[in-house]
């Protein structure tokens, strides 16, 4: 009778001990924290409804928060998200706060992408170069008809500061020099679509991925944004995407299968879907 209480009392606490596993374990990363870009805001909306689908995932909770890629950083950095999303490398200074607040940031380069400067479809001008699109933004030229285009004043578009495609911008264009007191700026790349689609004297920037036919894109330094010249670098305003996390993941958890799904045949086809460059070949 005393071993027979013995085994149940070893039955209860395998029993209790390995429901407390299986809490803990319901208990880590089941809510996966995502923050930043609004450029690869598309791309991870993909990757969350293909996890959503997954029988491995099915208990991990996603939330996308799609503000810029600035903010992605911060909230990285400050461990209000697990990945951050950018359409830029981090500064220098984020870096340094970053390792400050004892975080390590790694890059996982998902996707490839251009800035590509959009105007009106009505709009005859053909491109531009790097020198006649810094002195529209600049204020410098104001009219169409300085550019071989229509009578009309030039209708300044651009991201807001937090974003890393301004940033990206800013490099390849702007440098040092400052943007014209006129420019108005908007929060994500649907806003300066929406702006350019509708407004016959703008311009503007959106990743590759929302160029349609209500926008017309420009060849800048006679190159064409495509696929083709945005995966050589040849055109002038091409740039990788990123998803940055603390350290690089733990194998098998689900930050590590959702940094790694672009590099997956499903990955790649959902960033090709996207209008987006692949950084992968099958």
């Amino acid at each position: 009778m005393r071993n027979l209480l013995r085994m149940i009392g070893w039955g209860v606490a395998a029993v209790l001990c390995g429901a407390l596993g299986v809490s803990a374990m319901a208990q880590e990363k089941t809510t996966l924290q995502i923050e930043g870009s609004t450029t690869v805001g598309p791309i991870v909306d993909e990757f969350t409804e293909a996890f959503k689908k997954s029988p491995d995932f099915k208990d991990v909770t996603i939330t996308v928060k799609k503000t810029g890629s600035g903010d992605g950083i911060a909230a990285l950095i400050d461990g209000r998200c697990q990945i951050a999303t950018s359409s830029r490398f981090m500064k220098i200074e984020e870096f340094e706060k970053a390792v400050k607040n004892g975080v390590m940031p790694v890059a996982h380069t998902v996707a490839m992408d251009g800035v590509c400067v959009v105007v009106h479809p009505s709009n005859p001008v053909k491109g531009l170069t790097v020198a006649q699109l810094k002195d529209i933004y600049t204020g410098k030229t104001t009219n169409w008809k300085d550019l071989g285009g229509a009578d009309r004043a030039i209708v300044l578009i651009s991201r807001d500061t937090s974003s890393g495609t301004y940033e990206s911008f800013v490099a390849f264009v702007m440098g040092k020099d400052k943007m014209s007191d006129k420019a108005e700026y908007v929060n994500a790349n649907p806003q300066a679509h929406s702006r350019v689609a509708t407004t016959e004297g703008a311009i503007g920037y959106v990743g590759l991925g929302f160029l349609d036919k209500q926008v017309k894109a420009l060849e800048i330094g006679g190159i064409m944004p495509s696929r083709r010249t945005i995966q050589s670098g040849k055109y002038p305003l091409s740039r990788p995407l990123f998803l940055f996390t603390n350290g690089y993941p733990d194998l098998g958890t689900p930050i590590h299968a959702f940094c790694t799904h672009y590099l997956s045949e499903k990955g790649e086809r959902i960033i090709d879907a996207k209008g987006f460059i692949p950084v992968t070949n099958y």
